[in-house]
């Protein structure tokens, strides 16, 4: 971490200020000097804790540079760091909160030691990307390190590749260790060795010459067969297998019962019968070399198992005839003469050091370890690790452009969540706009784990649809969490179908896999009830005409039945008789239910036209606030928890605050569908159903009947005023005392 004097004068004597935003109050971000204060900034009055590395809309290089410790999150120490350090390196610290995309050679504090390196270090970037006369250095220039170091021989990191000497024969040898041991790619893009590297290979070396040499130097004991002696692998192949084939002879001679178990029994024969064999005879690899008999020889050519044939017969021209001569069988003391043979040379082989190196041969190996390779290549690695803080400090050029142009952005979405209420610039959690059913989302997160995700987001009580959007022509797939927080959710469902953009631009097709329901808004509350009572009375309409629909199909059918049972001249069945007292009963029933309904509607009607004319809208009004105000107390008490918080603590996040979202920032967040401002809009329609007036007609015959009703109870005279009020005689005089 820099130290910076500025920091602690900020911590202890600095005044923040706040902003408003959507219902939050949230720290102001806007000089030098509060970056620099950040450090005594309390952690509660922060909008976020951490954040993960991966997942938002930002350069994951920024964020690799600021994550200090490589565990994939930042966290509010490496924030300041990150703060304190980027301000050091600049003359004026303020440019930090512009964000520009350059940054210009003459920004950089040439008054701090590391800040004169980084300087250098910028020049010689631009050198070797042929920019000299540039006078600004942009993340593009720093991003690809090989073009940066492709004409440097030493770049510091050290890693040297065959061409960083002109002698041919190091080259090679540089390239043997590539060979053995494995390559590195350094920073130029080619393939190199480090130091460990080296000192691997020629450790490995020296122990391979003097394993070799061990064996040299006793060779008529360790190699029998002499430079053939690799041949004896083949003997090493088949050991086991023989001495068990003697075991078993040794066995039947000491008793002759032994012979029928120790060789297979008949039914596995059977059950290897009932198999298509293959041409080696794996199958029965398990089974005795030869036939088991007391004090019988091993053939080496013919009565042999199947799947052994070849390495007897490796065993037989590569060990027995360079040792024993030609033979067709192998006693037990003659093979107990072999294993003895070759016991010193399994004994060196068991010692076998330096693998590696085998396979460029003892000659090479020793010409390498005579020609001081090792000390030449690791005065070249030397020579590239002395340039490490030149190579160092172009890194740190790397992470200063990066930080020069997006760190300011970064505290906006970390400290506060500032572009997020601003409404001028995307969060870095905003991942596009879907736009689905007339409505275009703002707030648009990338989601892994829909099931995860979904069980805090519900926390959030905000609408989301999990859409998983697809891009035609490629494999590229990604699922979001767009949040609806305006509008309705009559026509919102899954399988819907929409656009998702995303912050590059691109369109992907999106489609709902999962909804998570809580209010949109005041409004859908408001007309929820009357939509339900009209789903109702719909459903009930649809019932009664499925059920007389099926009653005259019944009828139909039994006419027909009928008919038919004439026509073959069977006796048709006599329907049950007419219940009378039933059907009065029914009648009566409905004449009652139809008799109540009249009257209360009768009731209120009276009861309403009995207001005064001002009172009427208000007794309206109160009817409909009694029908919709419960549910929209509901929504408006929900609509005021909607919290952005779960949303983003389900990614990875740690927010610190209750970024609440309400009614005015909801709008402002989805936007619905309108006519442009001065569009013209034509009310003929070509295609118009053309039917009578029939809902005229109904009108105007209830507006009569309710007309003819009120002139038969006398409100139309009442309020016409064509009664005479009657007048009461003036009261009698009292009489006089």
């Amino acid at each position: 971490m820099i130290s910076n004097p500025l920091a602690k004068w900020s911590a202890g004597s600095h005044r923040w200020q706040f902003f408003r935003s959507g219902g939050l109050d949230q720290v102001r971000l806007d000089s030098s000097t509060d970056l620099l204060a950040l450090d005594g900034l309390d952690q509660k009055l922060w909008a976020a804790l951490s954040c993960p590395t991966r997942g938002l809309e930002f350069d994951n290089k920024t964020l690799d540079f600021i994550d200090a410790d490589n565990d994939g999150r930042i966290r509010v120490p490496e924030i300041i760091a990150a703060v304190q350090w980027a301000c050091a390196m600049l003359k004026n610290p303020d440019e930090l909160t512009q964000s520009p995309d350059a940054l210009p050679l003459a920004a950089i504090n040439d008054s701090h030691p590391e800040g004169r390196q980084l300087l250098a270090s910028a020049r010689q970037i631009l050198k070797n990307l042929c920019l000299e006369n540039h006078t600004s250095i942009r993340a593009e220039d720093t991003a690809d390190t090989s073009k940066i170091f492709a004409h440097t021989r030493f770049n510091g990191d050290g890693i040297v590749p065959a061409d960083a000497s002109d002698d041919v024969q190091l080259q090679q040898t540089i390239r043997d260790i590539i060979t053995c041991c494995g390559g590195e790619t350094d920073r130029s893009g080619d393939v190199g060795v480090s130091r460990p590297k080296v000192e691997q290979f020629f450790k490995d070396a020296r122990a391979y010459a003097a394993w070799s040499l061990l064996a040299e130097s006793d060779a008529s004991n360790v190699l029998p067969l002499g430079t053939a002696t690799a041949a004896a692998a083949a003997f090493k192949a088949v050991q086991p297998k023989v001495d068990d084939f003697f075991a078993r002879c040794r066995l039947t001679a000491f008793d002759a019962r032994a012979a029928g178990p120790l060789n297979r029994a008949e039914k596995e024969y059977e059950v290897l019968a009932q198999k298509i064999l293959s041409a080696s005879a794996i199958e029965v690899a398990d089974f005795p070399l030869a036939k088991i008999e007391a004090g019988r020889t091993l053939p080496l050519r013919d009565g042999l198992n199947p799947a052994w044939q070849d390495a007897i017969a490796t065993l037989r021209d590569h060990v027995v005839q360079p040792l024993l001569g030609t033979r067709e069988q192998l006693t037990g003391i003659e093979w107990q003469s072999l294993s003895a043979r070759l016991k010193a040379y399994e004994t060196w082989l068991s010692k076998h050091e330096g693998a590696a190196v085998e396979v460029l041969g003892l000659a090479r190996v020793r010409a390498l370890l005579a020609n001081h390779s090792e000390a030449r290549i690791l005065e070249l690695i030397a020579q590239d690790q002395a340039l490490e803080p030149e190579a160092n400090a172009i890194v740190a050029v790397d992470k200063l452009v990066h930080f020069y142009r997006d760190l300011f952005h970064l505290l906006n979405n970390f400290v506060s969540l500032r572009d997020f209420y601003s409404g001028k610039t995307k969060a870095v959690f905003q991942a596009g706009t879907l736009y689905l059913d007339g409505r275009s989302c703002e707030l648009c997160i990338r989601v892994d784990d829909v099931a995860k995700h979904s069980a805090l987001a519900t926390l959030s009580r905000i609408y989301l649809a999990y859409c998983e959007c697809t891009r035609r022509g490629s494999n590229d797939k990604m699922t979001i969490a767009a949040a609806f927080t305006a509008g309705d959710s009559d026509q919102l469902m899954t399988g819907r179908n929409g656009v998702f953009y995303d912050r590059a631009g691109r369109d992907w097709d999106a489609i709902i896999t999962k909804i998570i329901e809580h209010p949109i808004s005041i409004q859908q509350a408001f007309w929820s009830p009357y939509k339900r009572i009209g789903r109702m009375i719909g459903e009930q309409i649809e019932k009664l005409a499925s059920s007389r629909d099926k009653a005259a199909q019944d009828q139909a059918a039994a006419s027909i039945a009928s008919a038919g049972q004439k026509l073959d001249g069977t006796k048709p069945v006599a329907p049950p008789p007419f219940d009378v007292a039933k059907f009065a009963g029914i009648f009566a029933a409905i004449g009652l239910a139809v008799g109540a309904l009249g009257t209360a509607f009768a009731s209120i009607l009276t009861g309403f036209l009995g207001l005064k004319l001002w009172q009427m809208p208000v007794a309206l009004a109160g009817l409909m606030l009694t029908i919709s105000g419960p549910s929209m107390i509901i929504a408006a008490l929900k609509l005021r928890q909607r919290n952005l918080g779960p949303l983003l603590d389900a990614n990875g996040w740690a927010v610190n605050t209750r970024a609440k979202i309400n009614l005015v920032f909801g709008r402002a967040l989805t936007g619905i569908a309108k006519l442009p401002a001065g569009s013209e809009r034509s009310m003929e329609d070509p295609f118009a159903e053309k039917s009578r007036p029939w809902g005229t007609y109904l009108l105007l015959l209830g507006v009569l009947l309710i007309g003819i009703f009120l002139w038969k109870q006398g409100y139309v005279e009442e309020w016409l005023n064509l009664e005479e009020p009657t007048t009461s005689p003036p009261p009698s005089a009292a009489p006089e005392q």
